[in-house]
C-alpha cells in the first residue's frame, strides 16, 4: 500500500468518526454561526434607549418640551420619574436606571438668559450662560457615559424662538462612581465574572464525564448516595476555588489598578457565592449531557462566548437588539455582572439588586435537580 493510500486511509477514518460524533459535528456548525450572528447582529456599540429617569423641578412648558427633546433623540428611554434629587441618586445605586436628568426650578431664568447673550448685543457679551440641566450617569459603565456625554451640547432650538443658544454646554454632567472614566474600574468587575463562568463551569463540566472515562461511575453506582448528594459533593470543592479567584482578581485590581471597592466585603462574597453555586450547576447539567471530557470544553466554549459578548461585559447590555437581551437574560454571568459592579463600584447591597440574586439562586436550584434527574437517567 502507498504512502497516499494510507494516509487517505486515516483521513477517511477521522472524517467517519467525526460524523459519528454528533456534538462535535454541530460544535463545528454552531461555533462559528453564533460568533456571526454575535458580531453582525447582536453586537452594537451605538447604544441607544439607555434606561434613563427625570426630576423635573420646573414643571413648565420649557421643562417637558426639553424633556420630549431629549426623549426624540432615543439615546435615553425615561422609564421614572423622581420628586428628590437623593430618589434619583438611589435609583442609580440601585441600578434601575443609568442616568437621571435634573430640570432646576429657575429654568424659564436660564433659558431667557441663553436667548440674551444669543443676540449678542454688546450688553450681555460678558454674560457667561448657565446649563439648562444636569445628567447624574452612571460612570461605572465608560460606553454609556459616554453616550449621555454627547447630549452635553443638544440643540434646542425649538426653545429659542429659532435662534441658535451660544456654544455653551446645555446640560451639565456628573459622573458618578468612575468620574475620570477609567476602563479597568469597569473592566476589573466584569473581568471576575468572566474568569468564574470559564473556570467553574470547565471544572464541573468534566466532573462526571471523568468519573466515566476513568471507570468510576460503576464505583459511584454501588454507593448509597443519592443523585443529588452526588452533585452537591461535586460542586462544593470547587466554591473555595472560585472564592479564591475573586480575592485574588478584586485584591490586584485594588492594589495594580485603584480599583475602589464601596461595597462590603460580606456582600462581595455572599454575591460571588450565589454566582458560584450557577456556574457550576450549569457545570455539571453539561457534565451529565457530554460522553467525553472533550464534549464537555465543546459545551463549555458553546455557554462562554455567549456569556462574553451579551452579559455586558464588552458591550453595553441597552445597545443590543431585544432578541439578543432575551437570550443574555438566561445567562447567569447577566445577573453576575450586574450585581458585582453594583456592590463594588456603587456600594449598592444584595437587597438592591435582588431581582438578579434571586435568578441566580433559582438557576441554582432548577439546574441541580436538572443535573441530579439526567445523572439518575442514566443510572437506570
Amino acid at each position: 500500500m502507498s504512502i497516499l493510500s494510507r494516509i487517505s486511509a486515516i483521513t477517511f477514518k477521522e472524517f467517519k468518526q467525526l460524523s459519528r460524533d454528533k456534538l462535535t459535528f454541530g460544535m463545528v456548525v454552531m461555533i462559528p454561526l453564533i460568533q456571526l450572528l454575535l458580531f453582525g447582529y447582536a453586537i452594537n456599540t451605538n447604544v441607544r434607549n439607555i434606561p434613563a429617569g427625570i426630576y423635573d423641578e420646573s414643571q413648565t412648558f420649557a421643562s417637558r418640551s426639553i424633556a420630549a427633546a431629549v426623549a426624540a433623540t432615543q439615546v435615553v428611554n425615561f422609564i421614572a420619574v423622581y420628586d428628590s434629587v437623593q430618589a434619583a441618586e438611589q435609583s442609580i445605586t440601585n441600578g434601575e436606571v443609568r442616568a437621571v436628568l435634573v430640570l432646576p426650578r429657575d429654568l424659564d431664568q436660564r433659558l431667557a438668559q441663553s436667548q440674551l447673550v444669543a443676540c449678542a448685543s454688546s450688553a450681555a457679551g460678558d454674560m457667561e450662560p448657565r446649563a439648562l440641566g444636569q445628567w447624574l450617569v452612571d460612570g461605572s459603565d465608560t460606553i454609556v457615559a459616554s453616550t449621555i456625554r454627547g447630549l452635553r451640547t443638544m440643540p434646542l432650538t425649538e426653545l429659542s424662538r429659532g435662534s441658535a443658544l451660544p456654544p455653551a454646554p446645555t446640560f451639565e454632567v456628573a459622573l458618578y462612581f468612575n468620574p475620570e472614566q477609567r476602563t479597568a474600574v469597569n473592566i476589573v468587575p466584569g473581568l471576575l465574572a468572566i474568569i468564574l463562568t470559564m473556570t467553574m463551569i470547565l471544572f464541573t463540566s468534566t466532573a462526571i464525564v471523568r468519573e466515566r472515562e476513568r471507570g468510576n461511575l460503576e464505583l459511584l453506582i454501588t454507593t448509597p448516595v443519592h443523585s443529588l448528594e452526588l452533585m452537591l459533593g461535586k460542586i462544593i470543592p470547587y466554591i473555595l476555588i472560585g472564592l479564591i479567584q475573586m480575592t485574588i482578581i478584586l485584591g490586584l485590581g485594588h492594589l495594580v489598578f485603584n480599583v475602589p471597592i464601596n461595597g462590603e466585603i460580606s456582600q462581595i462574597v455572599l454575591a460571588t457565592m450565589l454566582f458560584i453555586a450557577a456556574s457550576l450547576t450549569l457545570g455539571l447539567i453539561i457534565s451529565t449531557i457530554a460522553q467525553t471530557q472533550l464534549q464537555a470544553m465543546q459545551m463549555t466554549v458553546f455557554i462562554l462566548l455567549p456569556s462574553i459578548l451579551l452579559s455586558g461585559f464588552m458591550f453595553p447590555y441597552e445597545g443590543m437588539p431585544q432578541a439578543a437581551q432575551w437570550v443574555a437574560e438566561v445567562l447567569p454571568t447577566t445577573h453576575f455582572l450586574r450585581i458585582i459592579r453594583g456592590v463594588v463600584l456603587r456600594g449598592a447591597s444584595i437587597e438592591n439588586v435582588q431581582d438578579d440574586a434571586l435568578f441566580l439562586i433559582g438557576f441554582t436550584v432548577i439546574g441541580l435537580l436538572i443535573a441530579a434527574l439526567k445523572f439518575k437517567k442514566r443510572l437506570d
